[in-house]
């Protein structure tokens, strides 16, 4: 059954993902199509993974659901320090920042519900 209080980590999730789409939006204008693509994919999976751990079948389901939105959370880590690191690509630091704080709650969510 879903709840509809407000929820930290999917208010956290779904704000980034906003940002996520700004900021993809704006690689394309740089003609980065490739990496534009990844971080659009794997930085909406994360918003769209906890909401869907909003609905689990199961405790068992929710932690599953969580863990991949933290292998995507890893994986749009990946995609923005490369977009940090490279000579040619525009980077937004307060991305890091925030995915930074979603890969924490996520550890603590999935560690406190494993308990």
């Amino acid at each position: 059954m879903r709840n509809d209080k407000e929820n930290l980590i999917v208010k956290l999730t779904f704000e980034f993902v906003l940002h996520i789409i700004e900021f993809s939006e704006t690689l394309e204008s740089y003609r980065k199509y490739v990496i534009s693509n990844q971080l659009l994919k794997s930085g909406t999976s994360i918003g769209a993974n906890v909401r869907e751990a909003q609905n689990a079948e199961s405790k068992n389901d929710f932690i599953h659901k969580l863990k991949i939105a933290a292998k995507e959370a890893d994986e749009t880590e990946y995609f923005l320090l490369l977009c940090q690191f490279s000579k040619t690509y525009p980077f937004d630091q307060s991305l890091i920042d925030k995915l930074i704080v979603i890969i924490k709650v996520l550890s603590k969510i999935i560690a406190t519900a494993k308990e």
